[in-house]
C-alpha cells in the first residue's frame, strides 16, 4: 500500500477524531474509506451521465427490419457482397 500525505482543514480533522474515538477506527482508516466511498460515488454518477447524454438515442432508429439487431452481421455481408 502505498502512503499518501494531506493536508484538511481543522474542521475535518475534528470531525476525523470524533469518528474515531466512537467507532474505534484509526483516523488513518477512516481517510481511506472516506475515500473509497467518494470514488465509488464518483464512478456510479459518471456511468449515470454517460446513459443519461445517450438515453435519447437509445432505440431511436428504425431500420424497417425487424430482425437487424440478431442478424446484423448477416445483413452486412449481403450488402457488401451485394456492391462487389
Amino acid at each position: 500500500m502505498l502512503q499518501l500525505t494531506i493536508r484538511v482543514p481543522d474542521e475535518y480533522l475534528d470531525g476525523i477524531e470524533k469518528i474515531a474515538a466512537t467507532t474505534g477506527l484509526k483516523k488513518s482508516d477512516i481517510t481511506r474509506l472516506a475515500i473509497k466511498k467518494y470514488i465509488e460515488e464518483y464512478t456510479a454518477q459518471k456511468e449515470i451521465n454517460n446513459y443519461g447524454r445517450a438515453k435519447d438515442l437509445i432505440g431511436v432508429v428504425a431500420s424497417g427490419v425487424s430482425d437487424l439487431g440478431e442478424n446484423h452481421r448477416d445483413y452486412l455481408i449481403q450488402k457488401i457482397r451485394g456492391r462487389k
